[in-house]
């Protein structure tokens, strides 16, 4: 059994043994053995080399050390090619630099990281770049958000900071208003209140960055519909598919005779599914919706009475 393996272990090494000379005999070609022109022609396609003088086949199934990938124009090819990891505005320097690892032991390795570490950092305000971009990936991957909603926040910190408007204001405050941002810009539903609870800065502190960010930047948010907020808050209450589709009729519905204009759209979603919930016969209470949405018993209380009324839904508790 031992012979047998070491007979196979030896026949994969000659094997080995062979492509690598095959490979450096088919690098030595210089020219064609029947009429001496040099004039040979690589063809990865059919796998071979001929000669372009008198058509001689030299070599057959060479192996194409190009891409995987076939590009058709200039732009296609710049688009395609992949020269180590993907660029990221996550990243203060783009993900761009050279990181040295730890990999290998010694004092020559240590001196290397320790150098980098240092020049790696150039000032204070690329200091404070750095801090930022973490918060903004610290907060986004409490709120379970995806890698674009993090690459978008980033990219608008880089055009404030551009601005020159982050000076003398809140780190804190910026990233998480801008996380806020681009949250509504995206459709994904992320409330005020759960932004101010993974930041380390109060509401109003938020909400004045908010304010003069999309001033200062000139930014488009369209206003939230309630309807976002219905499949996370149902999915929070344990709630069947059959109760959510019912929510987002009634707010369709309140919407159409302009019940919700003026209103929160969270309190809407709210109340709809408490509604929804109550007709199901899968009764939550206002605490409970309360507790999931962070709108209070009173707000619920009122956005109900308000959609069963106008809507002329019967709702019996």
């Amino acid at each position: 059994m031992v012979a047998l393996k070491k007979d196979n272990e030896e026949g994969e090494d000659k094997k080995k043994g062979k492509e690598k000379d095959s490979a450096a005999g088919l690098q030595d070609i210089k020219e064609c053995p029947e009429c001496g022109s040099k004039s040979l022609v690589r063809d990865y396609n059919k796998a071979e080399i001929f000669c372009a003088n008198c058509g001689l086949v030299i070599a057959e199934n060479i192996v194409d050390p190009g891409p995987e990938w076939r590009a058709f124009d200039s732009e296609q090819m710049s688009r395609r090619a992949r020269v180590g990891a993907p660029m990221t505005y996550r990243i203060h320097d783009k993900g761009l630099s050279t990181i040295v690892t730890w990999g290998s032991p010694g004092q020559r390795q240590y001196k290397l990281k320790k150098w980098q570490q240092r020049t790696h950092i150039a000032n204070t305000t690329e200091r404070s770049f750095i801090f930022a971009l973490s918060e903004i990936d610290r907060m986004a991957c409490a709120l379970k958000l995806p890698v674009n909603i993090r690459e978008a926040a980033s990219m608008l910190y880089r055009k404030a900071m551009k601005k020159h408007l982050i000076r003398g204001r809140s780190i804190e405050g910026i990233t998480s208003a801008f996380l806020y941002i681009t949250c509504r810009q995206y459709g994904v539903p992320r409330t005020l209140e759960e932004v101010r609870e993974i930041s380390r800065v109060g509401q109003k502190e938020i909400s004045r960055a908010y304010r003069f960010l999309l001033r200062e930047l000139d930014l488009k948010v369209s206003p939230a519909s309630p309807i976002e907020f219905v499949p996370r808050f149902c999915s929070m209450l344990n709630l069947s598919s059959e109760i959510r589709a019912h929510a987002i009729e009634i707010i369709k519905k309140a919407a159409e005779a302009e019940l919700t204009n003026g209103r929160g759209p969270i309190g809407i979603a709210a109340a709809a599914i408490y509604i929804a919930a109550i007709l199901s016969g899968e009764h939550r209470t206002q605490k409970e919706v309360s507790d999931v949405t962070g709108v209070t018993e009173v707000t619920i209380r009122n956005r109900y009475k308000e959609l069963s009324e106008q809507l002329e839904i019967d709702v019996l508790l």
